[in-house]
């Protein structure tokens, strides 16, 4: 029996709702767990993102299908910078930018779910990489010093933290003045339904957790960020099989009257050179 969202009341409970879907995703991914498509019931939300095969560092086996974009690819990482990655799950994007931050680079990666974790840090160990750490926290009060990135990256994760305005203020606070992020997630034109915003699956999916264009621009403009860009914007078509899963008739039809735009943007900022830390 699905999960509606309108028994999740507090952010709290949201938060509990997202590591257990991802633990569970990190666990049918770890040798000896379930993979998608058994009988754990693992639902595939590759459709959002794109395609890593051409990136430098990619890790097939640090890849569980869940971004959204290619932060990577638009962040200007050069040699010898520190990267902090926001929800690493099983390392994709860590070792991505650990490949353009060279060997005097570090990489840090951030997750709250300890089995995406344990997951990343074993293929650490299988890589041999040393400048790279994994370090449990949330985006939204982050265990990292003031000052201490200069590039931030995350893929399709932002999205699933209730309160995005104190995310990106704790982006600002742990960007060195003069740093940027560049960060996919996924927006809408238009409003949800209600309807769908109860839907629990597709919060964890990141669709009914998608705020409009205008309000994510305006979080990250108010939070102190300039030179504000939109690097890459793609259009996501929901495959009708994942409305059907998670929609009874009725919200289908909402969802198809709605005439809702989900997109997939990439965005760059930066942290002005004279701000002062919090």
């Amino acid at each position: 029996m699905l999960l509606k969202m309108k028994e999740l009341k507090t952010e709290t409970q949201l938060k509990e709702m997202v590591r257990d879907k991802y633990a569970s995703i990190a666990v049918e991914n770890t040798p000896g767990g379930a993979c998608c498509g058994t009988d754990a019931g693992c639902t595939d939300y590759s459709f959002i993102g794109d395609s890593y095969d051409s990136q430098e560092g990619y890790v097939k086996d640090a890849d569980l299908n869940l971004g959204c974009g290619l932060p990577t690819q638009f962040a200007k990482i050069k040699e010898g910078d520190t990267v902090v990655d926001l929800g690493s799950g099983a390392g994709n994007d860590v070792f991505i930018a650990r490949n353009e931050a060279g060997p005097t680079g570090r990489v840090i990666g951030l997750d709250f779910t300890q089995e995406m974790l344990d997951l990343a840090r074993k293929n650490t160990v299988k890589l041999g990489f040393e400048n790279v750490e994994f370090v449990k926290g949330d985006i939204d009060n982050m265990p990292l010093k003031n000052d201490i990135a200069d590039v931030v990256v995350s893929n399709c994760v932002l999205n699933l933290v209730p309160d995005k305005k104190k995310a990106y203020e704790e982006t600002f606070r742990i960007l060195k003045p003069g740093g940027h992020f560049s960060i996919s997630d996924v927006v809408v034109e238009g409003t949800i339904p209600p309807e769908l915003k109860e839907q629990a699956e597709m919060y964890a999916g990141c669709v009914s957790g998608s705020i409009p264009i205008e309000a994510y621009l305006q979080i990250i403009d108010d939070c102190g960020f300039t030179n504000v860009e939109i690097q890459k914007k793609r259009q996501i078509e929901i495959p009708e099989n994942i409305v059907k899963q998670f929609l009874d008739t009725g919200q289908e039809k909402i969802y198809q009257d709605a005439a809702l735009g989900i997109f997939s943007v990439t965005v760059f900022a930066k942290k002005p050179e004279d701000a002062a830390c919090c």
